[in-house]
């Protein structure tokens, strides 16, 4: 039905495009006006500006996640690296090469290595060495007695230490993953990390207990005055369980490069 005062059609035209008579349908329209240089340029800047934005959004979200903490998807637990696999992957970030949480490490050359243990049987660089040494001294002049009962191991060693250890304790790989690095992932290939006991209280090595003893709560105090750091704190971001022996040396170039160059949030890996 037609609305009163509504245009008539010409005759023989119906409501379809393809009736439209030849002739009609024939009939040039008006060229539509090309885009200027300027037009362009006004689009291009907008498009550059909500890319850049939403680039900044998700790197901002991820970056005000707690340490440690996951990310939800539906309110599902997300492993972390898989999270962050997930959120730089849209912006062509890639996550660092991860095995099991941990970051791959080479051997230190024997050449430089340095004993900190009256038998030899435990070596650090050099560097490091030397700053254990005096650490250990300065807290033993303030009554604390360190001893360093690991320092450098060879990827033979933490291949024991990994697999072997795994085999004989029937453990999963994820879960053995939790408390040792895999072989070539370790920090103490390094040099540069050394696993530090309290001797008037033997019964807590490689204890979590260890956070009790006189030892752990002098090098909270005191470890950074000698460049070295906690590894594994709690709730550390790639999900290695909590060692309060597990101390790293990050005083010169070599060892902060080590540790930290071109590391992602998540750089603080290894075991």
């Amino acid at each position: 039905m037609n609305n009163a005062g509504s245009p008539r059609k010409p005759p023989g035209l119906s409501a379809h495009g393809d009736d439209i008579p030849e002739a009609l349908r024939e009939t040039p329209t008006a060229p539509k006006p090309k885009p200027t240089r300027s037009g362009w340029r006004l689009f291009w800047w907008g498009f550059m500006g909500f890319a850049i934005a939403l680039i900044a959004g998700g790197l901002a979200a991820w970056l005000t996640q707690p340490i440690g903490s996951s990310s939800f998807a539906g309110g599902t637990p997300v492993p972390l690296q898989a999270g962050l696999q997930s959120a730089l992957a849209p912006v062509g970030i890639q996550s660092p090469d991860l095995l099991l949480g941990h970051l791959p490490y080479e051997e230190a050359p024997e050449t430089e290595l340095a004993p900190i243990t009256a038998d030899g049987s435990v070596q650090l660089r050099q560097a490091a060495a030397e700053r254990f040494t005096a650490m250990s001294n300065a807290a033993r002049a303030e009554g604390v007695n360190l001893v360093a009962i690991s320092g450098f191991r060879t990827v033979e060693d933490q291949q024991y230490l990994f697999f072997g250890i795994q085999a004989e304790q029937g453990q999963a790989s994820t879960e053995r993953a939790e408390v040792s690095a895999p072989p070539g992932y370790s920090e103490h290939h390094t040099g540069y990390a050394v696993d530090v006991a309290d001797s008037s209280q033997p019964e807590t090595d490689l204890e979590v207990s260890f956070e009790n003893t006189p030892g752990f709560k002098w090098l909270k105090e005191n470890a950074a005055y000698f460049n070295f750091e906690l590894s594994f704190p709690k709730n550390n971001p790639q999900g290695v369980s909590y060692e309060p022996w597990h101390w790293r040396f990050v005083g010169d170039r070599h060892s902060l490069e080590t540790f930290y160059k071109a590391r992602t949030p998540t750089a603080r890996l290894g075991s």
